[in-house]
């Protein structure tokens, strides 16, 4: 299995606490020290994985960028699990299921953002297609501040069928579509939910639509009629979030 070059001080950091990785190696800069790089050289002694002190040059080549903050890590591809892990996921903290779902999201920016959101709002798993989408590549570790090491991603061949065994599981399905007649702030989040953010172009594709049990979209009033997919996910994870606490209920 071909390793990865994971940069940045929060992915390494994070993919360190969470173990689920396997870590071949670290290597730091000199020059480059920090309270969170301490933390670090201390992680990789306690789980005796060798680190190197080299130059930003080299880092440089070996990371393949130079937006490494002076940290890379060599370490095994990110890996996905079964889309059982996902409801298990919900059963364990015996909540209703909250899933994401991603449709033709390529940007590593945006999905990075995204994951580091949906991480932050509490979902249990996040779900991506196998192709017409950015894997979860050390970029968009770095894109997530790291949380791509703490989450759990499902590939899905066909989302379609995916989405026909979410709804076998009693699990809604809401698209969000700027042209949906309903907003999102007038719908009822609480239950089993799975919650579709598309890509940056044309949003969710239309057979993918077609499989919502409802379509939302998110008000505007300024002059820009469209939102960036991270900013539209992020403000729906929480509107979803906001509702299934105790702050607010339907």
């Amino acid at each position: 299995m071909k390793a990865e070059v994971l940069f940045g001080v929060h992915p390494v950091y994070e993919a360190l606490k969470a173990g689920r990785r396997k870590i071949d190696q670290i290597w730091i800069v000199t020059d480059k020290q920090s309270r969170r790089k301490a933390e670090i050289r201390m992680l990789a002694e306690r789980a005796q994985i060798p680190l190197a002190r080299i130059t930003p040059l080299k880092l440089n080549a070996i990371a393949g960028t130079d937006r490494h903050q002076g940290i890379g890590a060599k370490v095994s591809p990110y890996a996905f699990v079964p889309i059982e892990t996902l409801f298990v996921q919900a059963r364990n903290k015996n909540q209703a299921h909250f899933l994401l779902m991603l449709d033709s999201v390529t940007d590593p920016q945006n999905l990075g953002g995204l994951i580091r959101t949906a991480s932050c709002a509490g979902v249990d798993g996040i779900i991506l297609p196998k192709d017409r989408a950015a894997p979860p590549s050390p970029a968009v570790s770095k894109a997530s501040a790291g949380a791509l090491e703490h989450v759990l991603l499902h590939q899905a061949t066909n989302l379609t069928t995916t989405i026909g065994r979410l709804k076998k599981k009693a699990i809604w399905i809401a698209g969000l579509a700027s042209t949906a007649e309903q907003s999102l702030f007038a719908c009822n989040l609480t239950g089993h939910l799975a919650l579709i953010v598309g890509g940056e172009q044309k949003g969710i594709r239309t057979l993918i639509k077609r499989e919502c049990d409802f379509l939302l979209s998110i008000p505007q009033s300024g002059v820009i009629d469209s939102l960036n997919a991270s900013v539209a996910g992020g403000i729906a994870l929480y509107e979803a979030l906001r509702q299934r606490t105790h702050y607010f209920r339907f």
